[in-house]
This record gives structure tokens, C-alpha cells and sequence, in this order.
């Protein structure tokens, strides 16, 4: 009988009942790094736009190693953004120690600002 594509590559069958069903595995990945909230927001994004590119890194082992990536790249470019523009509003610590509350609103803003940064930047692309 003649060899199927699938064996002449070195795959492997099982019989089930009348049936002949592939042995596929997943390439073993590297051991699974931290995923946080950049990294999960990304993922999400890809399982709903990007489903070829969310399968391909999956079915090839490499969706943690990408997704980690994706993560130290969004928060470094984050904590930068979040610097630059503390610099540019002049907010220091001693506007910290002075009035606390309005440091913490114009924190948040800052904040908000550079998150929707990375998201358009890194995350929703």
C-alpha cells in the first residue's frame, strides 16, 4: 500500500475501529513564561481578528515565547510614555508631597493616555 504524505513525512496513525486517526502532537515549547495583562489583552485580540495568526503560533509553539514578548515590549513602552510625559507636565515628587491628590489625577490621566498609546501602538496591530 502506498505511504499517505502524512507518513512520508513520519506521521503515525491510530486505529479506531473502521477509522485511521493521525497522532498529531504540539512541538514541545520552551518552559511558559509570566503572561500578564498586556500579553492577555494581545491574545485576545488575535483569537478575535487574527485567528490564522493565533493558530499558527499556537499549532508551532511559540504563542507563549510571542506573547511574552509582546508583554516586556508594551510595558517598557509604557513605563517610557508614562516617564516622557511626567517630564514634559513637569510633575514631580514634590508636587507628590505637596498636594496629593492632584498628583494622583494628573497620574491617572497620564496613565490613561499612555495606555491607550500602547494599545494602538503594540497590542491592537
Amino acid at each position: 500500500m502506498k505511504k499517505t504524505i502524512f507518513e512520508e513525512m513520519g506521521g503515525t496513525y491510530v486505529r479506531c475501529g473502521d477509522y485511521f486517526i493521525p497522532n498529531l502532537t504540539l512541538p514541545e515549547e520552551e518552559e511558559p513564561r509570566f503572561v500578564g495583562v498586556w500579553g492577555q489583552r494581545h491574545l485576545q485580540y488575535l483569537k478575535e481578528y487574527r485567528k490564522t495568526v493565533y493558530l499558527d503560533l499556537l499549532m508551532s509553539g511559540r504563542l507563549n515565547s510571542y506573547l511574552t514578548d509582546i508583554e516586556e515590549q508594551a510595558q517598557d513602552r509604557f513605563e517610557m510614555i508614562v516617564e516622557q510625559i511626567k517630564q514634559a507636565q513637569g510633575i514631580t515628587e514634590q508636587l507628590k508631597a505637596d498636594n496629593t491628590w492632584k498628583w494622583v489625577g494628573r497620574m491617572n490621566n497620564i496613565q490613561a493616555c499612555a495606555r491607550e498609546i500602547v494599545d494602538k501602538e503594540i497590542i491592537y496591530q
